[in-house]
């Protein structure tokens, strides 16, 4: 059953049914929402926020209409929202990409996968790779960082990117443009001990 149709059932009284979709979608929520807590040292408080989202979305659902968005869509801007306010009301607005790994070990830096038969300096190597790009990542201005977590982690095309963050695509890929140069010129210093 798509979402379109479970969501259908749901307003028609089959409220169980949206059970179903906090399964599809609990872990990739929890997965954004915890890189922006993380920094503050709210990243405990990932699960609760996860739950509010899908409350607020489920006490909204008989407004939601598919023809202005996708139901992940939607639910990203609410679990956006959730944190923002989260974070404004421990004035704390810094947000860090250290990510938990899921079970297959993987911490959703697909941009640094290195294989699993690395000698040891190897892993030292990549670790402090991973370490930088996060800092470098983190010292975006929220905006950027956003849509390059919704770009990079949760893998969304630019019009969905641009209804969670309520910008133009033009604009999304103005965001990733600074975004990914800035990482870049941030990590350039580092790239260059490493050669020499």
């Amino acid at each position: 059953m798509t979402d379109a149709q479970l969501i259908r059932e749901i307003k028609d009284g089959n409220v169980e049914l949206f059970a179903e979709l906090i399964r599809r979608y609990e872990r990739r929520i929890t997965a954004y929402i915890y890189p922006m807590l993380q920094s503050s040292h709210m990243g405990h408080l990932a699960e609760d926020l996860c739950q509010d989202t899908f409350y607020k979305a489920y006490r909204s659902l008989q407004t939601f209409r598919e023809v202005e968005a996708s139901f992940s869509t939607w639910l990203h801007v609410i679990a956006r929202n959730t944190v923002l306010s989260e974070l404004r009301k421990h004035h704390k607005i810094k947000v860090s990409l250290d990510q938990e790994s899921d079970e297959t070990g993987k911490t959703g830096m697909e941009m640094l996968t290195i294989p699993v038969e690395m000698q040891p300096e190897q892993t030292l190597l990549r670790n402090e790779k991973v370490s930088m790009v996060r800092e470098a990542i983190n010292n975006l201005p929220e905006k950027q960082r956003s849509a390059l977590i919704l770009r990079e982690y949760e893998q969304l095309d630019y019009q969905e990117i641009a209804n969670i963050l309520d910008q133009t695509v033009s604009s999304v890929k103005s965001l990733l443009f600074r975004a990914r140069n800035s990482v870049r010129l941030q990590l350039e210093p580092y790239e260059k001990s490493m050669k020499g």
